[in-house]
């Protein structure tokens, strides 16, 4: 809702229509949310949103099981249409009498039989069911433009600004073209990677099969490596990406850039700050194929060079395919609705509350392994 508007006045019988999952509405007290675009984004699954609907939320919020932080409770902001108008209803038949009476004799339209509501050739809600994300004249920048050269002036304000999330697309770049460099579909990560990962399977099994590979550990001693070698190789391989995939998060992607310095701000942005600010934005959720092979490439030098070729393939391989793992998982996190027990329903919430609460915490995606050694788990709530 826009700040300029006025709030509109809601019935409760009006509020308890919309419970499906074509229009979900809740309230927080007197104050009432139009839902429905955050229903499959919810941590706790789309289901306990629509159990919810029409009812006041505010237990809920507060916990337990969860306490919502303020950046869930600014973001519910986005949805707010409107106050819920616990004096409407009681006479409702005679109201719209008394309103469809006012709009013959001011010609204002017809009205509405069912909310009594005045209505005109176009549709006079349509502010009300458009989340206004921010205020495009107060924000910090100025969401008409391209981001990327603006968030490098907002200095030290950059850090606190990057992680109030909002439910809005970010436009990074003027050019279409480089514009469109920034986004990827999710299909394309299996689609680009997933063949690379079967052929050199393919070629490290039936290489280590023949039983003529032979890894020297000392000038008289070496040992043949099996084919059967080959998914300890590949295991190895993936654990070994877990630990970069930690360490990338923690220490590239959540580097706090110095204030004085935009260049670093900007390129923080557009690696992972633009993720914070808009989470949930499917096009930039997983590496698009070009900036992922940077990192590919250097993880296959550093293997081939360190390791026996075929050793340092092996290995390689199963990191590829941990880096595929990991990308799916991630956008899972954001967009799918794992069943509730599960352990990947347990994985969206710890993402989540990373997202909205806890962003020097919580840096494992595909799993919360290295957490742990490195005490950045993040704390259980306490009651």
């Amino acid at each position: 809702m826009s700040p300029s508007t006025s709030p509109r006045l809601l019935a409760e019988k009006e509020v308890a229509r919309h419970c499906t999952k074509d229009s979900c509405w809740v309230l927080l007290g007197t104050r009432v949310y139009d839902v429905t675009s955050f229903l499959r984004m919810h941590p706790g699954g789309k289901a306990l949103l629509l159990q919810r609907s029409g009812k006041d939320v505010s237990p809920e919020m507060e916990g337990p099981p969860h306490r919502h932080s303020e950046n869930a409770r600014r973001w519910m902001e986005q949805y707010y249409i409107g106050e819920l108008d616990k004096d409407r209803g009681t006479d409702e038949a005679q109201t719209v009498r008394e309103r469809r009476k006012a709009g013959e004799q001011t010609g204002r339209g017809k009205v509405d039989e069912r909310t009594g509501e005045h209505t005109t050739g176009e549709d006079e809600n349509a502010d009300y069911n458009q989340c206004s994300p921010v205020d495009l004249d107060k924000d910090l920048v100025d969401w008409r433009k391209p981001l990327a050269w603006q968030v490098g002036h907002l200095r030290e304000k950059y850090d606190a600004w990057v992680h109030q999330p909002v439910d809005r697309p970010i436009r990074l770049f003027g050019n279409p073209l480089m514009e469109a460099g920034t986004k990827t579909s999710w299909y394309w990560v299996p689609v680009v990677w997933l063949p690379v990962v079967f052929y050199f399977s393919w070629y490290c099994y039936t290489t280590l099969a023949e039983g003529t590979t032979r890894v020297n550990l000392t000038p008289g001693i070496s040992v043949t490596l099996h084919k059967y070698y080959f998914p300890l190789l590949f295991l190895l391989g993936w654990f070994l990406w877990s630990f970069i995939e930690y360490c990338i998060h923690r220490f590239v992607f959540h580097m706090k850039p110095p204030a004085h310095n935009y260049y670093l701000i900007t390129i923080h942005f557009l690696l992972h700050g633009q993720h914070h600010k808009s989470p949930f934005d499917g096009s930039r959720l997983v590496f698009p194929p070009g900036l992922a092979s940077l990192v590919v490439g250097s993880f296959y030098l550093i293997l081939c060079r360190t390791l026996p070729e075929i050793l340092g393939l092996s290995v390689f391989v199963g990191g590829l395919c941990g880096y595929v793992v990991y990308d799916m998982i991630h956008y899972y996190l954001h967009y799918g609705s794992p069943k509730r027990g599960s352990y990947m329903y347990g994985l969206k919430a710890y993402h989540v509350k990373h997202h909205f609460e806890h962003q020097r915490a919580g840096f494992g995606i595909s799993s919360t392994f290295w957490d742990h050694p490195f005490n950045t788990v993040i704390p259980n709530e306490e009651y």
